[in-house]
């Protein structure tokens, strides 16, 4: 370790995994004041005082026909940090998620003889299992965040530690939920039903029309709701824009899920983070997803479970409605939506549920034990 501090090189892609660096890093910085960070991420990172060689921005997508639009933009950061790390000579490299992205860095790095620690694992649960080998051949030691991960890595002969869900301390709302409403001109005596339709580009062309779709038919079903849509930072106003249709109000909220998610009476979901983020909030939700065509087909020949959302995963049985793909319809959306807006007793079941989910996914301080890890095999 270098005597002004250790050094750790960092990849995190999308804007959970930008999250969860951010917090890393302070948590790090803690511990040793003269941690130097460099690195592949978001404008969390960098706010934390890490250098960054390249951004993930342009490059996060769902999909395997979607991903091959920014192959080439990958491969040439790739070999960016690899130079990079070369040039540094960190003491550790930490990969956060983002799979297809950094297994691709890992060999990368172990060329270089960096030790190796992945925070967050890749759902092999869920599809492509043989993604373990890759792990066991690479990684020193895997840092999980649901309780069922540490079985499948410590049965494969990996290091693993179970440090719980850092989104467990970071899903905090800034504001009062009557502040917030209220600044953002709507009625806190109202029914909130919360919009979250994904962080990329792509999510959002394949799923905004269906819930935009939706929409009318709850505005008139449930007297006086308010429609707040959580909107992922950097992401086009084109992209909310609807051609026809019936015109519902809509209250945007950037760069602010918690209050979102806080404020709301029910939510309608895309399938990922925001579930978790959702349960943890414990709010009733709908999840809801979509890929192109192709994609989903390949995907479904893969896919190992036959629930989506982490919610659902981590509780062991179904919580909360899914609609996937073909299902995904304006109609069944307004269908659920009004089912919990509707009844309090079946909003109220849902919570309960949620409550329980909370207490499988660890209690505080999942970020601190994942930086104690890090530091420790730096020093090593």
């Amino acid at each position: 370790m270098s005597p002004s501090g250790p050094r750790v090189f960092l990849s995190s892609g999308e804007a959970s995994g930008d999250l969860y660096a951010s917090a890393l890093v302070r948590a790090m910085r803690r511990r040793a004041p003269a941690l130097q960070v460099t690195g592949f991420g978001g404008p969390r990172l960098a706010a934390e005082g890490a250098t960054l060689v390249g951004s993930y921005e342009g490059m996060t997508v769902t999909g395997l026909t979607e991903a091959l639009f920014v192959l080439r933009r990958s491969f040439q950061m790739l070999k960016q940090l690899e130079a990079s790390a070369r040039d540094h000579r960190p003491d550790v490299f930490v990969a956060i998620d983002f799979p297809d992205f950094n297994f691709r860095l890992l060999p990368r790095m172990r060329a270089l003889g960096i030790p190796i620690v992945y925070y967050i694992s890749p759902q092999l649960w869920a599809w492509r299992p043989k993604r373990i080998e890759t792990i066991k051949r690479y990684v020193d030691k895997m840092l999980v965040i649901f309780p069922f991960e540490a079985a499948i890595y410590a049965n494969a002969g990996v290091p693993v530690e179970f440090v719980g869900h850092p989104l467990i301390e970071l899903a905090r709302a800034d504001q009062p939920r009557d502040v917030f409403l209220r600044a953002h001109g709507l009625d806190p005596s109202r029914p909130v039903l919360a919009l979250l339709p994904g962080s990329r580009p792509n999510e959002i062309r394949h799923m905004w029309p269906t819930i935009h779709a939706a929409l009318p038919a709850i505005a008139a079903a449930v007297p006086g709701v308010q429609f707040l849509v959580a909107r992922a930072p950097g992401l086009d106003d084109g992209l909310f824009a609807i051609a026809s249709g019936e015109a519902v109000p809509l209250t945007f909220a950037t760069s602010a899920a918690d209050d979102v998610l806080n404020a709301a009476d029910v939510v309608v979901t895309a399938s990922g983070t925001a579930t978790v983020q959702t349960a943890l909030h414990e709010k009733p939700m709908v999840i809801v997803y979509k890929l192109s065509p192709l994609t989903y087909a390949i995907a479904k020949r893969l896919v190992g479970v036959t629930t989506f959302g982490m919610a659902n995963l981590v509780a062991g049985h179904t919580i909360a409605t899914e609609l996937i793909q073909d299902a995904f319809t304006p109609d069944a959306v307004a269908r659920e939506a009004i089912a919990l807006l509707s009844s309090p007793a079946r909003a109220e079941a849902m919570r309960q549920e949620l409550i329980k989910v909370k207490t499988k996914l660890g209690g505080v301080g999942a970020t601190e034990r994942a930086a104690d890890a890090i530091l420790s095999a730096a020093r090593g």
